[in-house]
């Protein structure tokens, strides 16, 4: 019975333990800021980046600072609002306040700490709130909720056999919010909503000039009322206008953002495609936009990752040398986190910089 209890226990503490060393940990030992707090309560609104960034100036090294295993950043939402973190500057780690250094958290707030004998008597606990709604997000949600579930690219021939609108209530040139439409692709229900699109620019690898997909435009949101050929559908939502011949594709279910910052265990560079919302290669971006780069889950990137952005350095008349030019080097601008991941392109949000990012600058592992 023992043994047991024993082994349910270490299954509901198992996010900060330490047994396993983080296979992707720098050689370079983690540095403390030196306002570290000692202690912080997490407050509604708390992101794992944010409070990364209290003790670090590395915040993608969040999970060093739990002692987390490869296997555990990927569900690392097991700390809540109400929980106070205590931070080890001796060994530079953090826990929960209740519970032994290195084996913090899974466990309900309240239920103490583990005795020596590593076992604890464990009682109903009644929540007020979801578990689901209080967890601590890595970074911002507001900021890209928009994008868990909608497509974002289309493979070349990726909208060819998509549901298609194929005419509109009363010969209307334009759809907007409350129209009917007339669609060819959906002759059974099996799903009751569904995303409006149309092809939007190629991404262009900046390298290759090879096209690694398109942009995909969203247009709205559209309920099915009647399955048939054609269907009708009525637009719920709509942020641009909807015509005759675009596309449908069905509402999936948004991605769960749960994987904690994290660099990449190999060495990655690649590029900046585009600035999400302008067009071609022009714009900037700052903190909290998203951009696309031209490498994906087949370069192994993966979500969570998070890449260094470098100004591209480019080329400069040489002053002292009559006809020459000297090729500068790329300058470290700032740091983005992935959240999408394509076959050969991510997109990810940009954290934190120091000056504008543009299409073709760097970015690389920290």
């Amino acid at each position: 019975m023992v043994q047991h209890v024993r082994k349910s226990i270490t299954a509901l503490i198992f996010f900060l333990t330490c047994a396993t060393a983080w296979a992707q940990a720098p050689s370079a030992p983690l540095v403390l800021r030196p306002d570290a707090p000692d202690r912080y309560v997490i407050v509604p609104g708390d992101t794992l980046w944010g409070i990364s960034t209290r003790y670090t100036d590395s915040p993608w090294r969040w999970p060093e600072l739990w002692g987390m295993n490869r296997e555990q950043i990927q569900n690392p939402h097991l700390i809540y609002p109400g929980m106070v973190l205590l931070l080890d500057r001796a060994r530079g780690t953090l826990s929960i306040a209740g519970t032994q250094p290195g084996t913090a958290t899974g466990a309900q707030p309240g239920t103490g700490p583990v005795p020596p004998g590593g076992t604890v008597k464990l009682a109903p606990r009644v929540r007020a709130e979801s578990l689901a709604r209080q967890q601590i997000p890595s970074i911002p949600p507001s900021a890209i909720e928009p994008f868990l579930s909608r497509p974002l690219v289309i493979e070349p021939d990726g909208l060819d056999k998509a549901p298609t609108i194929v005419a509109t209530e009363k010969d209307r040139v334009v759809l907007a919010a409350g129209n009917f439409a007339y669609v060819r692709g959906i002759t059974e229900a099996t799903e009751e909503t569904w995303f409006v699109f149309r092809r939007g620019d190629p991404l262009i690898d900046p390298d290759s000039e090879r096209t690694l997909a398109y942009e995909a435009i969203y247009l709205g949101t559209a309920q099915l009322t009647r399955p048939g050929d054609p269907a009708t559908v009525v637009l719920t939502s709509a942020v641009q206008e909807v015509n005759a011949g675009d596309k449908l594709v069905a509402a999936g279910p948004a991605q769960a953002m749960s994987y904690a910052p994290h660099a990449p265990s190999a060495q990655l560079k690649g590029r900046v495609i585009k600035i999400y919302g302008s067009p071609g290669r022009v714009g900037e971006a700052g903190p909290l936009q998203i951009i696309s780069i031209n490498r994906g889950r087949a370069d192994g990137i993966e979500v969570g990752h998070v890449l260094a952005l470098y100004s591209l350095g480019g080329t400069v008349r040489d002053t002292a040398r009559a006809n020459a030019r000297i090729t500068l080097p790329d300058e470290r601008a700032g740091l983005s986190f992935v959240f999408r991941v394509f076959d050969r392109v991510s997109y990810a949000l940009v954290m934190h910089v120091t000056r504008p990012i543009s299409p073709l600058d760097v970015v690389r592992t920290p």
